[in-house]
């Protein structure tokens, strides 16, 4: 069996370092920079002839630059003879971008995935796709992970009163999300339906649901300038919760999010480091993370040993 290498872009240093170590190896030797016009450079330093190459490339920071390089990462590996090339992109750059909405819209997350395709990626880790339907968009093999078991395990562990809870989504698309997490801690859930004028903007909100005299934890794939979960978390107050939370697999938080974090009614908002997070955390002491590396090092080791992944789904790697 070929040897397994692992490669780390420069989007999350820290969640590939975390991977590494909790697989018992050594990151392999790249080096990005850029030139001075601004092209992306990529220099593989060690052989990759033959191996089992997993590079891991979060969609986040500077996004396009970061997609560029994982691109020419996967190609440098590809060239230089190594029998598979996995792509571990924990956020999915792009992926809110995966239907034609209006009149010209452009399905940026297909185009992704022919790019990772074309560059040569064998296979795909990714964890909560925003639509699970952009698996189909490649026709390489996509693990499409779930942050749902360490969420429940956050959940139990600290939240005291979490018998007592509600599970809400903050729009009906998440619907299906906090079912399944609702239906594991057998609570019961809320849905937030809201009117969209137009993109990050959100206009009227409607709770269907009671949470009166309850902690209420909304759930969501991701946040961008949280102006859905703040104004979610306003409706909740009103409506009678005791407690907010927030739970989201990745905290993109742009723009206004922090200092909207910062004044909305939230005990707490817990994010994966899916996308780095401690600057974020130093201007908002309400930011808690979850370790998720665990989960991706497991999938990671199953498939270099050709085990099956789906143990993953519903438990949380010891």
């Amino acid at each position: 069996m070929p040897n397994i290498v692992l490669f780390s872009g420069s989007s999350h240093q820290d969640l590939s370092q975390r991977v590494a170590d909790r697989l018992g190896l050594d990151l392999g030797k790249v080096v990005t920079k850029k030139f001075s016009n601004q092209e992306t450079s990529v220099e593989i330093g060690e052989s990759v002839r033959g191996e089992d190459v997993y590079i891991i490339q979060s969609g986040c920071g500077e996004i396009n630059d970061n997609l560029m390089e994982l691109l020419i990462m996967i190609n440098a590996c590809k060239i230089a003879s190594s029998s598979r090339v996995t792509a571990v992109i924990p956020c999915f750059p792009y992926a809110r971008q995966d239907k034609k909405d209006k009149s010209r819209a452009p399905i940026s997350a297909k185009l992704v995935a022919n790019m990772l395709s074309v560059a040569g990626a064998d296979h795909i880790i990714t964890m909560d796709l925003h639509a699970s339907q952009i698996q189909g968009f490649f026709d390489i093999p996509v693990d499409n992970l779930y942050a749902e078991p360490a969420v429940l395990q956050w959940i139990k562990e600290n939240i005291p009163d979490w018998r007592n809870c509600v599970i809400v989504s903050p729009d009906a698309g998440g619907a299906k999300r906090v079912t399944s997490i609702a239906d594991r801690l057998n609570v019961e859930f809320a849905l937030i339906h809201k009117e969209r004028k137009k993109a990050n903007e959100v206009d009227r909100m409607v709770l269907v649901g009671d949470v009166t005299d309850r902690v209420a934890i909304l759930v969501d794939d991701m946040a961008d300038t949280c102006g859905t979960i703040c104004h979610a978390a306003d409706k909740l107050v009103s409506a009678g919760a005791t407690k907010v939370y927030a739970i989201l697999t990745h905290g993109i938080f742009s723009g206004p999010a922090i200092s909207r974090i910062n004044n909305a009614a939230f005990e707490a908002v817990v994010v994966t480091n899916t996308i780095p997070q401690e600057e974020k955390m130093k201007h908002c002491p309400k930011i808690q993370v979850i370790d998720i590396s665990m989960i991706l090092a497991e999938a990671i080791r199953r498939t270099h040993n050709g085990e099956s992944v789906s143990y993953l789904f519903s438990h949380v790697p010891l």
